[in-house]
This record gives structure tokens, C-alpha cells and sequence, in this order.
């Protein structure tokens, strides 16, 4: 199906945590959780026609959290990559099943699985219509997924990241804890920084600056934002 001509951004790179597909529990594999977001990317890609994404894997383990417990940090961080790609994998055949065509490419090097990344590869099958899944973070330890996504937008030349949350976008306190806290419609990487809020680590909103495409936090788990903010819609906070 040919794209919808209705659209602000035509190459986008989407951010889901690892949690997303956990489900209420945000712990394990939740197929339904899977089929949800399958619904939402289906939606956006019809519109879009360049949808590429990159997913954490913190719904099996976060190599931070594993790495105080007496795991070395290095590996504690590629028992996280391998988490990343089980998710990849459970969305791609996910995604297939709404008729999309998807590749699966990895930072770490496991060929009867998903392909490794590369660059030209993966443009080229952005080209051709598929929606491209990222997998295995950077590559190297130390790095967030958060930062995985700034980087694979960067190298893809993608318009926008919209990172997918569980809230409507950044807020200036928790607003689990504080119904008053000010939602925030544009804010500012110095902003954030200067404000300590937790939206973003540093080395990602930094790269993202510098290659100066802006970031979209928005509410993943309201029916049809991801298609909306594609169509120009003003949707969740824009950091710019």
C-alpha cells in the first residue's frame, strides 16, 4: 500500500522500551502488548512509508540494575543487548502477521537470527518500504538504547525520534506522584539538563542535538498518537 501523501516527517525513528512490550506487568514477553504495538506502527507506517525502530530490552533485564548485584557491568550490559533482541524478534514476527515487511538487524554479531547492521543496508530497506528493527543497542557497553536511538537516527538520516512512554509527554515532576506537575508542550535539551528530569540520558539528547533532529515524547499507549504525530499532528513534548 502506497504511503498517504498527509505527513510531516517521512523517515522516523521510534523508541520503545523494553517494558512496552512487558505489559501491565513490564516484566517478561506480553504478546498482546506486542500485538498493540504492531496495531500502532501498522497505523503510522501506512502514512509514513520510512518507519524504523529501536527497542530496549529492560522487560527481561537492565544492565544497570544487574550490575550492583555483583555482575560484572560490561556483562551485565550485553545480557541486556541479548534481551533487545528477543523483543526484536517477538515484533518482527508480530509485525509480519499485520502484513508489514520487517527486517530484524543487530549491533552484536548473531547471523541465524537477524542480520548485523549496516548502515547502507538498512537505508536500503527503508527504501524498498520495510520497517527496519534495531536491535542490540550500540553494540558496546555502557550505552542506553536512548542513545542507540540517537545514534541509528542519526546514521539514517531520520526526520524526528518519537520516543514511545507510558505518560503524555515530559512533565516538570513525576506526574504519577504529582497530578499538578506542568506538562510541557517544547522544552529545550539545556533545559533538561539544567532541570535534572530523567527523559533522556545525556549522551543521547547530546548526540541528537548536535545532529540536530528533534525528539518527540508522547503517550505510545494512546490509541493512535503514533499515527497522529506522523500526520503533523502536535502531540506529547517536542525537544528541539
Amino acid at each position: 500500500m502506497m504511503p498517504n501523501t498527509k505527513k510531516r516527517y517521512n523517515r522516523i525513528l521510534l523508541k520503545l522500551s523494553g517494558e512496552t512490550l512487558g505489559g501491565k506487568w513490564e516484566h517478561g514477553l506480553d504478546v498482546k502488548a506486542a500485538e498493540y504495538i504492531a496495531g500502532e506502527v501498522s497505523e503510522a507506517h501506512r502514512v509514513s512509508g520510512g518507519l524504523a525502530i529501536v527497542i530496549g530490552g529492560g522487560n527481561f533485564i537492565r544492565g544497570a540494575t544487574v550490575a550492583p548485584l555483583g555482575i560484572d557491568r560490561a556483562t551485565a550490559d550485553y545480557m541486556g543487548m541479548l534481551g533487545t533482541v528477543i523483543n526484536a524478534l517477538a515484533l518482527q514476527s508480530v509485525l509480519e502477521r499485520h502484513g508489514l515487511d520487517t527486517r530484524a538487524m543487530t549491533a552484536l554479531s548473531m547471523m541465524e537470527v537477524a542480520e548485523p547492521f549496516i548502515r547502507r543496508r538498512a537505508i536500503r530497506h527503508l527504501e524498498k518500504g520495510r520497517v527496519v528493527i534495531f536491535a542490540g543497542g550500540t553494540g558496546s557497553p555502557y550505552f542506553s538504547t536512548d542513545t542507540a536511538a540517537a545514534l541509528r537516527a542519526s546514521e539514517i538520516g531520520a526526520d524526528v525520534i518519537l520516543k514511545g512512554t507510558n505518560v503524555a509527554g515530559v512533565y516538570a515532576g513525576d506526574p504519577k506522584k504529582d497530578k499538578n506537575a506542568k506538562l510541557f508542550s517544547a522544552i529545550t535539551p539545556t533545559e533538561i539538563v539544567e532541570a535534572g528530569l530523567r527523559v533522556m540520558d545525556l549522551t543521547a539528547v547530546t548526540l541528537s542535538m548536535e545532529n540536530k533532529i528533534p525528539v518527540i515524547v508522547f503517550d505510545v499507549f494512546k490509541k493512535g498518537n503514533l499515527a497522529r504525530i506522523v500526520k503533523g499532528e502536535n502531540i506529547g513534548t517536542v525537544i528541539q
